[in-house]
């Protein structure tokens, strides 16, 4: 039996996963309901999944936060402690993370290796470039999109899935988290 593997993003409507404008986290429309399904999402068994830069960039968010920043939200630090496994060339372990080991080698090799031997579900969260070579070669299973009430045309930055192969994608699952933000998931195939 294969491990499930989930690519989870968030998103502004124009399909960005991050700006440079003063929005704030979140772009500023997280709520309660939306922290809480986070929270719920990331209390299940599983194991994390990130290419280096991401790995390297949350570390760096968490290391330069306060307590009681909203970098570190409840379900921020409970995906923190989930055991991870840092796909990467560069680094080299131990990481300053609680349970991450570094699988150095192609990102396609190792998570097709992880599908095979995990026990629970693989859970990556940003990741982007990663991610769509995962994509491209048939290793993502469900591709899981909060999308949120904005729109960043002059502050968007990392668009997620440019330069990615062409999808057809099955809605599996939806919802709607304080009357505004989209929570949307998706089994993706590859468009022939």
């Amino acid at each position: 039996m294969t491990a499930t593997y989930t690519f989870d993003v968030f998103s502004s409507l124009d399909g960005f996963g991050a700006h440079s404008g003063d929005w704030g986290g979140y772009w500023g429309k997280q709520g309660p309901e939306f922290l809480d399904c986070r929270l719920a999402q990331y209390g299940e068994e599983q194991r994390m999944v990130y290419g280096a830069n991401t790995f390297r960039a949350f570390a760096g968010m968490l290391a330069s936060s306060a307590e009681g920043d909203e970098v570190r939200d409840p379900w921020v630090t409970r995906m923190r402690n989930l055991p991870t496994t840092v796909v990467s060339t560069t680094l080299e372990g131990p990481l300053d993370w609680p349970d991450a080991t570094v699988a150095s080698g192609d990102a396609v090799d190792v998570v097709a290796r992880l599908k095979e031997e995990s026990e629970v579900p693989l859970r990556s969260h940003g990741s982007l470039s990663m991610n769509r070579a995962l994509m491209a070669a048939g290793l993502v299973d469900r591709v899981q999109v909060t999308l949120f009430p904005v729109i960043t045309g002059q502050t968007g930055l990392d668009p997620i899935f440019q330069g990615a192969a062409d999808f057809d994608l099955e809605l599996i699952e939806s919802r709607t988290l304080d009357g505004h933000t989209q929570e949307l998931v998706y089994r993706p195939t590859p468009h022939a």
